[in-house]
Order: C-alpha cells, then structure tokens, then sequence
C-alpha cells in the first residue's frame, strides 16, 4: 500500500486532535508492518505540565502513537483480507510488554514508529513496536490490542 496522509489516517481510526498521534504513513504492507510518523512540536497541550521549561514527550504517549500505528496496520490487513470497508472499526489497547524507553523526546523531533505484526488470532493482535529519532531508539514494546468490528 501507498503513503497515507492526515485525511486517510482519519477516516481509518476514530482518534482526533488532542490524541491522534499519526501525521503521516510512509509505509504499510498488510499482515506484515507499518513505518508511521508522529511529528513532536512544542505547541502540544501536554507541553504546558511536562515539564514546563523543560519539555520532554511522555513514554505514555510515545506508547499510545505505536498502539495507534498498530490499530492502521490492523484495520488495512481486515480490510486487505476481507476486501471490506472497516471504517468505524475500534481497537482497544488490551496489553503492553517489555516497555523499554532509551532517550527522552523532545519538541521538533521526528518520531518513526515501526510495528511489526507479530500474531493475529481472532480479536486479538500482537505486535512489536519501535519509535526512533533518527538512528536512536527512543522507545520499544510488545503491544496487544482487541478488535471490536
């Protein structure tokens, strides 16, 4: 599959500013892996309390922009393999796993989240996650998330 911009990312998950945590998909191969970016700007809310003078991306939230790439990447495979529109589709962040942060995230980083589609079984879907800032590894997990169709 294509690039995907600000306006597919939307009408693919549900979630809408102050919590969509895609910009961008560069690449997304169904059942397989998606390379998403999550653009860091200053101007976010939740610079205001973390820390104030001292602004620095939550692993919370660095977590939360991989789950979000995983929910693409799972709906494009159900509508990949079904050939059926799952606009509407929620997925529910069920599970995180060897959650490992290695640096801080600043304002005008570039966040590249890589999922990797691990396993699929029912309603249940599992992958692994990575976010880099350039060749840095910033944050890694193992994240589970249920599909209500």
């Amino acid at each position: 599959m294509g690039p995907m911009q600000i306006q597919e990312i939307m009408d693919t998950v549900p979630h809408r500013y102050p919590i969509l945590l895609i910009d961008r998909v560069d690449e997304l191969v169904p059942n397989g892996y998606i390379k998403a970016i999550k653009n860091v700007s200053v101007n976010e809310p939740i610079f205001q309390g973390h820390f104030p003078g001292n602004p620095i991306m939550p692993g919370v939230l660095m977590l939360e922009a991989m789950a979000q790439a995983m929910a693409i990447l799972a709906i494009k495979t159900i509508e990949h393999e079904l050939q059926k529109d799952e606009k509407g589709s929620i997925f529910y962040f069920a599970g995180i796993d060897k959650a490992r942060f290695k640096r801080p995230v600043l304002p005008g980083d570039q966040l590249e989240l890589n999922v990797q589609l691990l396993k699929h079984k029912g309603q249940i879907w599992k992958a692994q996650g990575r976010a880099r800032v350039g060749d840095e590894l910033a944050c890694e997990a193992e994240l589970l998330a249920a599909y209500k169709g």
